[in-house]
Order: structure tokens, then sequence, then C-alpha cells
């Protein structure tokens, strides 16, 4: 049989454990070494269609 937790978690110690998951990640915009507009690394080019 498996361990049971003796008392529940507090609403605030939840939250905390809640909001590290809905962290936003960034995005990440590099420049084409073509035409030099800004795009998404490991993307085509959207202006001039150039991949690495």
């Amino acid at each position: 049989m498996a361990p049971l937790p003796k008392r529940r978690h507090s609403t605030r110690r939840q939250g905390k454990r809640q909001k590290i998951n809905q962290a936003v990640d960034l995005v990440q915009a590099d420049r084409c070494p073509k035409c030099k507009t800004p795009r998404l690394s490991h993307r085509m080019c959207p202006k001039c269609g150039f991949y690495k």
C-alpha cells in the first residue's frame, strides 16, 4: 500500500506550485544573415526565404 499524506496542502502552497508551471516563455528572435530582418531562430526568413 502506498503511503498517504496526513494533511492536505494549504491553498497558498498549491498556488505557489501552480504559478511556477504557468511561466511564459519568451520568444527568441534573431536577425537573418542576408536581409537583417528579425526572424524566429531555426525558421525560414519570412522576407527573403533564406534558411542556413
